[in-house]
């Protein structure tokens, strides 16, 4: 099959071109604004599938919108109706294709040549109007809120907010994307005018309080529920706008004659993650907690854990070795400590089910002896 992708440099387009080549699709065309008229009626033959992506939102002057979004449309659907083809084809048109402003007019001008090449014709086609789409690779300060939010938040610079109650409906560019590729199913049904799902609802103020908390937690250590629905695409989105230098950050190392203890990462109702260190001979440990439990996984070296119930008087030991990936839990009530039994540094892995709180640490001092 070939594939032909116009505005294939843009956000969607890059994004597409790389969904469909994961997707095994290995003939793929596009058009940029480099091709000539001649180039683009050329590919326009060879293709078997068209996603219209290129258009116009920036113009220097309004009869752009016109050349890039009604003129390049009608060129692509007057060749194919001029050689008899009935080549499928996607465009992406906006919401606003319904309001009365240039923009809106020239894609609803789009979205008519689209409807009379599919009524001469009898062809697939497939009309988007979109809301705005978020994600990665979409050009900040441009005409994404969203990406501009991202780049300023990461980068120290100012957001401006002229109404913070303002609603914004979002959609994914992976839904984007993901819905675009199984139009390539011979089998799914063809639509006048097709939507992307999930449409996320949100405002803009709530947008930046995200990011800022997203920015905030390299610090804090706590992070949002990243990993459901619209906070996870927009943090996916966020993160995709740090520079290769801004990849790293550190993190508080604790060290005292025992060994190293870091944390690493926080949640808001999941618990902690971290890890430490043990020299050879050190024990750690030795509480109990009334309600807290952990998971201990040994990554280097050779480990004894100990428990003793703090009633009962009941002794239990357990030998781990790192090579092993066994995951060792404590349970309330039972006092526990870890022992370095190994010539050689042990490093250990911890999740506790609630985020360390000073002032109620639920940890008392209690000997794990027989």
């Amino acid at each position: 099959m070939n594939i032909l992708v116009t505005g294939a440099n843009g956000f969607i387009g890059s994004n597409l071109c790389v969904f469909l080549n994961e997707g095994g699709y290995e003939n793929i065309s596009t058009i940029t604004r480099d091709d000539s008229e001649d180039s683009i009626l050329t590919k326009v033959s060879q293709a078997d599938f068209i996603y219209h992506l290129a258009g116009i939102n920036r113009p220097e002057n309004d009869d752009e919108f016109l050349k890039g979004n009604v003129g390049l449309t009608e060129t692509i659907v007057n060749h194919l109706i001029l050689t008899n083809a009935t080549t499928p084809i996607l465009l992406t048109s906006s919401i606003q294709a319904e309001l009365d402003n240039n923009y809106g007019k020239s894609k609803a001008g789009a979205e008519a040549a689209i409807s009379d090449y599919r009524s001469k014709t009898g062809a697939l086609t497939y009309i988007y109007r979109l809301p705005n789409v978020f994600g990665k690779w979409c050009r900040p300060n441009y005409n994404s809120a969203v990406a501009t939010f991202c780049h300023n938040t990461i980068n120290d610079l100012p957001i401006t907010i002229n109404n913070a109650e303002a609603e914004l409906s979002l959609v994914y560019i992976d839904d984007v994307c993901k819905n675009f590729l199984r139009l390539l199913d011979p089998t799914i049904v063809n639509s006048k005018v097709s939507e992307i799902s999930p449409i996320y609802k949100t405002t803009v103020g709530r947008v930046v309080e995200l990011l800022e908390k997203f920015k905030s937690s390299r610090k804090s250590l706590i992070t949002e529920k990243v990993g459901t629905e619209f906070t996870r695409a927009l943090y996916s989105t966020y993160v995709s706008y740090l520079e290769p230098e801004q990849f790293a950050y550190s993190v508080t190392r604790h060290g005292d004659e025992r060994g190293t203890f870091v944390e690493m990462l926080k949640t808001q109702d999941s618990g902690q993650f971290s890890f430490f260190t043990a020299h050879p001979g050190i024990t750690r440990g030795g509480h109990y907690h009334h309600t807290k439990t952990e998971k201990f996984l040994v990554i280097k070296g050779n480990a004894s854990f100990k428990f003793k119930h703090i009633v009962t008087g009941d002794f239990y030991e357990l030998l781990v070795n790192g090579d092993e990936s066994k995951i060792v839990e404590t349970a309330p009530g039972w006092s526990h400590d870890i022992t370095n039994i190994g010539s050689d540094e042990m490093i250990v892995m911890l999740w506790a089910n609630e985020i360390f709180d000073r002032e109620n640490p639920d940890t008392v001092n209690f000997k794990v002896t027989k």
